[in-house]
């Protein structure tokens, strides 16, 4: 069974993100761009430690009606974003899967 990734990735302006994804291969959270591959482990680093407390995820609705999360660290930044979910309970079940996922995937770096 496929294990949970975080994999990070160079952009195309030549920066760094990451994307975890969870054991189906699906990308359950994005991160920011990052000007260095430091900074770029320090956000998986984050969510890692952040993930497992529910209160660390904001619930949000965009303005086309469709749902999504953002993982806040405790200075508030924000480290991850979600996918839109067409309904409340998809995006509740990705934030659940980020606190499930993260503190256990592996570190992939196609950097």
């Amino acid at each position: 069974m496929p294990h949970p990734s975080f994999i990070m990735d160079n952009t195309q302006d030549g920066q760094f993100h990451f994307n975890l994804t969870a054991r189906n291969g699906e990308i359950i959270l994005t991160s920011e761009s990052y000007t260095t591959k430091g900074a770029c482990e320090n956000g998986v680093e984050s969510v890692k430690t952040n993930a497992p407390d529910e209160a660390r995820f904001d619930r949000n609705v965009a303005s086309n009606g469709q749902f999504y999360f953002n993982l806040k660290a405790t200075n508030g930044e924000i480290i991850g974003t979600s996918e839109m979910y067409t309904t409340e309970a998809a995006r509740d079940n990705g934030i659940e899967s980020v606190m499930t996922n993260a503190p256990v995937a592996d570190i992939q770096d196609n950097t």
